[in-house]
């Protein structure tokens, strides 16, 4: 241990005639000792494990080192944590609390650490780039994946009663492409070389992570998913009443007929023109004056029976949001299969479809994890990139719902509980019976950290 005139200290200002230094022999010392509440939130959800589960290993055992199940929670782990390039694990596989989520303190090998190395994590995401190859030892399944993300969301429910009804957010974003990806194309909208992936999320929990290219319409694929999710949720859920919500990019002949076709109520956005316009005449004027008179922006709504010219197959309930604001006017559209019995215009609009904006948030926080990162040649490795992230969304929110719903942080960011209960620095010492992770005093979420302990010792050890 350097002693206090070691020269690779560094020298700062003296405070009260003290001379301050600094240098990097603390010893054991973690900058990531919150992450222990992420492990105590897989332990009792078995996310880990699994996640692990949808891979296929064909290693020849004799030479492992590190297994499926540890390389994909220390990805995880790293994600929720802020790691987000794989250069990070040659430090960071070093770090005591890595070790302790991956259940074991050393390797079996004196060259090894507990945890692996940027050069074993790179060949699990670039995997999916050698099929057929010699070398190509782990296989994934992307549908044993979304699966689990159905399971898991249904498992969420069984410690209180069934819902009766539930809204599920179909949404896109894009991600950007700087390379020669494969799978990438330019996109007019967003004028960007990108992939444009399709969410799906049932309040704050992620039904579905899936890349698209970006040479299709954003309707794509999402019948298909959407007769999946839905089977599964009535397998367990058989009385649920279910609404689908997109923008205007989900109103589409066939998503709506198959909709109507299965029970499954929807309120998607209608992208407007000059017949939709028509209708909303007296409402725009009439906007136009309420507005003029107060000075505000003003909104009369619609309701009213629409058909397109050619791509739809019948009428169908459509409300029209006539909006004036000082800019101007600012119509809008919404198309349904809910009654007016149930949900009159305004709310309808107001209350029902804007509260779509929530899932925008968390494809955000899909962002603060990652999830934009398609560094990788191929498109399936891109993908399995964002399932990592997708897994990392899990965990934390998790933690978000179960430890920290009495909390200040119990409508927080993952970025914010990341920075404000994660990054936690400790000091580690490790006898014969224990390893402690001594954090600071000073720390400011001492008690937030209290609760969410206390709260997932109890969340987990009843279920």
């Amino acid at each position: 241990m350097p002693t206090d005139c070691s020269p690779k200290l560094f020298g700062f200002e003296e405070v009260e005639r003290k001379a301050v230094v600094a240098g990097f022999d603390g010893g054991a010392i973690t900058s990531n000792a919150g992450a222990l509440l992420l492990g105590q939130v897989d332990r009792g959800l078995g996310l880990v494990r699994r996640f692990a589960e949808c891979f296929t290993d064909r290693r020849d055992r004799r030479f492992v080192e590190h297994k499926v199940e540890t390389l994909v929670g220390q990805r995880i782990f790293g994600l929720a944590l802020g790691y987000e390039d794989l250069n990070d694990h040659d430090e960071l596989r070093k770090d005591p609390v890595m070790a302790v989520l991956a259940g074991k303190l050393r390797a079996h090998r004196a060259d090894c650490e507990a945890v692996a190395g940027k050069s074993t994590l790179s060949r699990l995401e670039r995997i999916p780039k050698r099929h057929g190859a010699k070398y190509h030892k782990i296989d994934f399944d992307q549908a044993k994946l979304d699966a689990l993300l159905l399971d898991m969301f249904i498992e969420a429910h069984r410690r209180g009663p069934r819902p009766k009804s539930i809204v599920l957010d179909l949404d896109n974003t894009d991600i950007p492409l700087y390379g020669h990806q494969e799978g990438r194309h330019y996109h007019g909208h967003y004028q960007n070389y990108c992939y444009l992936p399709l969410y799906v999320f049932c309040g704050r929990h992620l039904l579905l992570a899936r890349h698209k290219r970006a040479n299709v319409e954003g309707a794509s694929g999402s019948v298909e998913e959407v007769a999946r999710m839905v089977a599964r949720i009535r397998r367990d859920w058989p009385r649920v009443r279910i609404t689908l919500r997109g923008d205007s990019g989900f109103a589409r002949e066939a998503l709506m007929t198959w909709c109507e076709d299965n029970g499954v109520d929807y309120v998607f956005g209608l992208a407007g023109n000059k017949r939709l316009e028509k209708e909303l005449t007296g409402e725009l004027a009439q906007a136009k004056a309420l507005c003029e008179a107060s000075g505000k922006a003003a909104r009369v709504f619609r309701d009213f029976r629409y058909q397109t010219l050619d791509s739809w197959s019948k009428q169908r309930r459509v409300v029209g949001k006539a909006e004036h604001t000082l800019e101007g006017a600012n119509p809008r559209y919404v198309v349904t299969t809910l009654n007016t019995s149930a949900w009159d215009a305004r709310a309808l609009y107001e209350d029902l479809y804007c509260a779509r904006g929530e899932a925008e948030n968390r494809i955000g926080e899909q962002f603060e994890l990652f999830a934009d990162r398609a560094s990788c040649e191929t498109m399936a490795g891109n993908e399995l990139r964002m399932q990592f992230s997708a897994m990392a969304y899990v965990l934390i929110d998790t933690l978000r719902r179960v430890a920290l719903r009495h909390t200040q942080f119990a409508d927080a960011s993952a970025q914010t509980i990341r920075l404000k209960l994660l990054k936690l620095a400790a000091l580690v010492k490790t006898s014969v019976r224990r390893i402690r992770f001594a954090i600071a005093s000073a720390c400011p979420n001492q008690v937030e950290f209290e609760m969410a302990h206390l709260y997932l010792s109890r969340a987990f050890s009843s279920a």
